[in-house]
């Protein structure tokens, strides 16, 4: 493994085991499936506990650490849940473009502190299919008033544990202060919603093509 491998992955890692505790809750929850990972940056936690990611970024160091496959490959060995392989691949590119995804072939839709994922994601998202998305860059707000879209469950953070519930799910996503959400105020603001019951994140189900 390249030490510039190590040295992002160490980066990235500063909280160990937080991101291998949220994914395994998500796959508790969803099962197991196919994940697209927008922005990823090097998180290659998801592949920690899924068995097939694609992972996208157009940053130049994302783009040297998953050149080097054999560091990628050791480093979600070392953290792997079970003995299978994991099946993974990057592409080098803005999400906002085009990907080398075909549509509706994806069973889970990464979206964390990455901007307006979904907006230009769902597309490969299958009916049926979820997005995990936090509210930080406001696309949680933005889920919320897409059609196709319904709140599904929402993922709590404990004391470093992520805990996934579909208890009173009317009491989640309202805004703080009244206010009409709509994806030009989005992409104004900028930034994510406060609101009066707040969650660590979120889980979308697709409804329709």
């Amino acid at each position: 493994m390249r030490d510039s491998t190590r040295r992002l992955w160490d980066q990235q890692n500063r909280h160990p085991g937080d991101r291998l505790r949220l994914f395994s809750a998500v796959r508790t929850f969803v099962g197991e499936t196919n994940v697209l990972y927008p922005g990823s940056f090097v998180d290659v936690a998801a592949s920690f506990v899924f068995d097939s990611v694609t992972y996208v970024d157009n940053n130049r160091n994302a783009a040297r650490f998953f050149a080097d496959t054999s560091g990628v490959d050791e480093i979600i060995e070392q953290h792997r849940v079970d003995t299978t392989t994991a099946q993974w691949r990057f592409i080098g590119a803005d999400y906002e473009t085009d990907l080398d995804v075909a549509d509706h072939s994806v069973g889970l839709l990464v979206s964390l502190y990455a901007g307006f994922i979904s907006e230009h994601c769902t597309r490969y998202l299958r009916p049926g299919g979820w997005l995990l998305v936090n509210p930080s860059h406001g696309d949680a707000a933005m889920a919320s008033i897409t059609p196709g879209y319904r709140l599904a469950a929402v993922v709590r953070s404990r004391s470093g544990n992520y805990t996934i519930s579909q208890r009173d799910l009317d009491d989640y996503l309202i805004p703080k202060r009244p206010t009409e959400i709509t994806r030009e105020a989005l992409h104004e603001l900028g930034r994510g919603i406060a609101y009066t019951k707040p969650s660590f994140a979120y889980l979308f189900q697709r409804t329709t093509d």
